[in-house]
């Protein structure tokens, strides 16, 4: 792959920064038209404070946490049904491959926020689930369907031969997709569930409208203390650049080292 001159390098740089300084100033130009006073040093107390010598967590940090916390659950759950929906799509069951493609087009055409709404209004009094188990329900459903289509299109990308050559030697379907099938489907499946996850984390802050207490709530509820309207929401957005941008750096190193190469 050819890299870039360094004069390009310098204009792409140039381009950027020239960017991202207007949309400074035009945002600062805006804030000083309305009058607002910015009060960015009250910001740090809602990530670490001391208080009788011992360190205490602030909101924010609290909210990342729980965000992480619903988020990884709902990822996990979301694996297990796309496991499930794989399951049924490549089954031989006419039922199951019906059931499979009824589930995957109703959940992926409804907008997630309607999507949350049937399950915490509708599904929760019927199941008696409390708003954090509806919301982690409605990320792991909507995501859930999506892993599969990842699944199934990992899983179609070997080539038929293997299948051929497995069944050849006299191997059953369970050994085939266990010592043939998913391992090859690693290299395929790694990027995308990377990409997933992040989309997952970020979906999550949907979950505020029925008042589970991740950061985007947090957030909502400290401007309504304090109407550090600017300060909050460009803090929440930082904090959420932060989460995504380490995670996939994170799996870029594991797919490198890890991952077999096609």
């Amino acid at each position: 792959m050819m890299r870039e001159k360094p004069a390009g390098i310098f204009v792409s740089w140039s381009i950027y920064l020239t960017i991202m300084f207007g949309l400074a100033y035009l945002i600062l130009d805006g804030a000083s038209a309305m009058g607002y006073n910015w009060q960015w040093y009250r910001i740090p107390p809602y990530f670490f404070s001391i208080k009788d010598g011992s360190l205490e967590l602030g909101q924010f940090t609290i909210g990342v946490l729980y965000t992480l916390k619903i988020s990884f659950v709902a990822f996990f759950i979301a694996c297990v049904v796309a496991g499930i929906l794989v399951a049924l799509r490549l089954s031989h069951l006419v039922v199951g491959r019906a059931l499979s493609i009824t589930i995957l087009e109703l959940v992926r055409n409804t907008p997630i926020l309607v999507l949350l709404y049937l399950f915490y209004y509708v599904f929760g009094p019927v199941f008696s689930m409390e708003r954090d188990v509806a919301g982690i329900a409605c990320l792991a459903a909507f995501h859930g369907v999506l892993i599969s289509e990842i699944l199934r299109s990992s899983i179609q990308a070997i080539p038929s031969g293997q299948w051929e050559g497995a069944k050849s030697i006299g191997m059953s379907p369970l050994q085939t997709y266990r010592y043939i099938i998913l391992p090859q489907t690693v290299s395929y499946v790694i990027p995308p569930l990377t990409g997933e996850l992040i989309h997952l984390i970020k979906n999550s802050a949907v979950v505020s409208v029925i008042a589970v207490v991740e950061l985007t709530t947090i957030g909502r509820n400290v401007i309504s203390d304090t109407y550090m309207s600017f300060e909050v929401w460009f803090t929440i957005a930082a904090i959420y650049l932060v989460i995504t941008l380490s995670f996939s750096a994170v799996f870029h190193v594991v797919e490198k080292r890890f991952v077999f190469r096609r």
